[in-house]
């Protein structure tokens, strides 16, 4: 039987019996992006403008597009300094936080580094890891603790820094669509891009909107479903994105301090946040501190995580922190 996680503070009003759920979806950052939600009028006519606030962050943050406010500031000489968005400005400053308090295990800086290992905006053909030199050179050019803001509130270059924001962007959209939603008087939704999401008031029915938390090689077994109210949830696993090469997998979340892929011993990592944004860094952070590191971590700041852990014989073992577990009905 699945286990149920629902907030502590779970108590929203449920909309009139009589309005009907629906939904939208379509496609950004090269992913896919939907909208459930309670309303009276043609949801289509929420459409333009969840597509616009999708745009700014892909405007703002891509790295796959050579016009975008990062891609700009990755090409500034050392010293250039550059004015960010407001929206921008909000996810550096929460990358810089996540960074601080995990010692460097999220860091926005590792943009050479996932180029390096053909997991950014270029198509790599993987013939094995790259050369040890490279990645030491690459990682010479990581490095949260380089960046800083100057007097007039600009982004300052320190030279040859590549910012990447692919671990935690998605959840910044998921705040910014919920944002919206609300905006116009959308009081219960569930939004989703890319696996990471966002939800917040109840169906007609009463019901919450429930979540199965991902669960690598258990998707036949039971496991735990949250009730999104008010709440965010991301994960980061290494099943999404790697290569295999002479027997040994490489998954796409690197270490800050190695230059390489965290070892395989971590399969995914689930954090539930009030913010998307927040659960998507914490959840790659988890991810690069590892068993017990990332528990410990999560169980010292209340942070409400599923590690799941691969042990020696290749099986499976989750484990949840406390504010997880204090979650459980």
């Amino acid at each position: 039987m699945h286990q149920l996680l629902i907030p502590t503070a779970f108590a929203p009003p449920a909309p009139p019996r009589d309005l009907p759920v629906q939904a939208l979806h379509g496609e950004t950052m090269g992913t896919t992006w939907s909208v459930r939600c309670v309303m009276d009028d043609d949801v289509a006519s929420l459409r333009p403008a969840i597509e616009r606030r999708l745009e700014r962050v892909n405007a703002e943050m891509s790295s796959w597009r050579a016009g975008s406010d990062l891609c700009r500031f990755n090409r500034l000489p050392a010293g250039g300094a550059q004015m960010l968005p407001a929206g921008f400005r909000s996810v550096i400053g929460c990358a810089l936080a996540t960074a601080a308090a995990t010692g460097g295990a999220f860091d926005p800086t590792m943009g050479p580094l996932v180029d390096l290992w053909g997991f950014g905006a270029v198509p790599t053909v993987h013939d094995g890891p790259p050369p040890d030199d490279e990645i030491a050179a690459a990682l010479g050019r990581v490095g949260w603790q380089r960046l800083r803001f100057d007097a007039a509130g600009r982004l300052v270059q320190p030279g040859r820094v590549a910012l990447d924001l692919s671990g935690i962007a998605k959840g910044y959209a998921v705040d910014l669509v919920a944002e919206g939603l609300e905006a116009v008087g959308v009081a219960s939704y569930l939004v989703e891009i890319g696996g990471e999401l966002g939800g917040r008031g109840v169906k007609p029915d009463g019901s919450p909107w429930w979540v199965a938390l991902e669960r690598p090689g258990q998707q036949g077994s039971p496991g735990y479903v949250v009730a999104l109210h008010d709440l965010g949830v991301a994960t980061s696993g290494d099943y999404r994105r790697r290569f295999e090469h002479g027997g040994t997998i490489y998954g796409h979340t690197i270490h800050p301090r190695s230059g390489r892929p965290t070892p395989p011993d971590i399969a995914a990592v689930t954090v539930l946040h009030r913010r998307c944004m927040q659960a998507d860094a914490l959840a790659t952070a988890l991810a690069v501190l590892g068993l017990p590191a990332g528990l410990d971590h999560a169980a010292r700041h209340g942070i409400a995580a599923l590690i799941v852990a691969r042990d020696a014989a290749g099986r499976f073992i989750e484990h949840l922190s406390p504010a997880l577990a204090a979650m459980l009905d």
